[in-house]
């Protein structure tokens, strides 16, 4: 490709989409970062690129230009270029990253004739390194020009990209985030509970690891029913209790968040789900 990039927010996201690509053949243009300290790192991290410390009007010098910043931070920028750049946006493709927005955070740049819309791969940036994106969902939007450019990047980027409405954005980046994100809260809960029952920190991990990749690799396999492990895919109502009650000397989260995800398992994985639901609260009231 011989396209130029500009990228406006070169934090994780920004950073990890840049790399790519440009090993795909982009030109990256203007780099942008709050400091130019953070914009010379973000250059290195993609090996290409023109420092930026503040907007600039050499963003809109680029066919595409990629804001990646921090959601609450989209909308202003879009501001700030439009009045920077003006009738120069015309004709231009921007596109966000954002998980949960859609392209009317952009529409200060689309007023002034961009083609706007987002590009969000479904996927975690550690910062330290860039991950894999083959075969990672992106989840697309956008009108009709930005939508087919961010199609084609992300089948650049050896992704799968997956047009949503813009009013679903946000319950689609919830569903992400409660993987990833709360997963990892989930998996760190876990561990502490088995440091507070005599493991070390490494053998705790030790345990965990194998039992989430083996319960991913069932349910990748076989489906959600017959992945479902545990005393409640069992119907052993009395071991959730004593659950409950042995929960009950660590932080009131750690047995609050076991209690809501017994009962949403019921809801999403039982085949009765009502039934599921009132045999536990008989179960949990008996022990009490």
């Amino acid at each position: 490709m011989s396209s130029t990039v500009a990228i406006v927010g070169a934090g994780r996201v920004g950073r990890g989409l840049g790399r790519r690509l440009r090993e795909l053949g982009w030109k990256i243009g203007a780099v942008v970062s709050r400091s130019r300290a953070k914009a010379n790192r973000a250059v290195r991290a993609i090996g290409g690129g023109v420092a930026h410390g503040g907007l600039t009007s050499q963003a809109v010098g680029a066919d595409l230009v990629l804001i990646s910043t921090p959601d609450d931070s989209i909308e202003p920028v879009a501001r700030d270029l439009a009045k920077i750049a003006g009738e120069e946006w015309r004709g231009k493709i921007v596109l966000h990253t954002s998980g949960a927005l859609d392209r009317t955070a952009l529409e200060p740049l689309a007023k002034l004739g961009a083609s706007t819309g987002s590009l969000h791969p479904l996927q975690t940036f550690s910062g330290r390194e860039v991950p894999d994106l083959d075969g990672v969902v992106f989840a697309i939007e956008g009108d009709r020009r930005a939508l087919r450019t961010a199609r084609n990047i992300a089948r650049s980027l050896g992704g799968s990209p997956v047009a949503i409405e813009g009013a679903h954005k946000a319950a689609y980046h919830a569903a992400g985030t409660m993987v990833a994100g709360q997963g990892l809260a989930l998996v760190e809960a876990a561990t502490r509970i088995l440091m507070e029952s005599g493991f070390t920190r490494r053998q705790a991990v030790q345990a965990l690891l194998p039992l989430i990749r083996q319960m991913l690799l069932n349910f990748e396999r076989h489906g959600p029913r017959v992945a479902w492990t545990g005393p409640h895919s069992r119907g052993d109502y009395a071991t959730i209790a004593r659950h409950n009650a042995a929960l009950a000397k660590f932080p009131r989260e750690f047995g609050g968040v076991y209690e809501a995800l017994t009962i949403l398992a019921g809801r999403v994985l039982a085949a009765d789900p009502a039934a599921a639901e009132k045999a536990l609260e008989r179960a949990i009231q008996d022990f009490k």
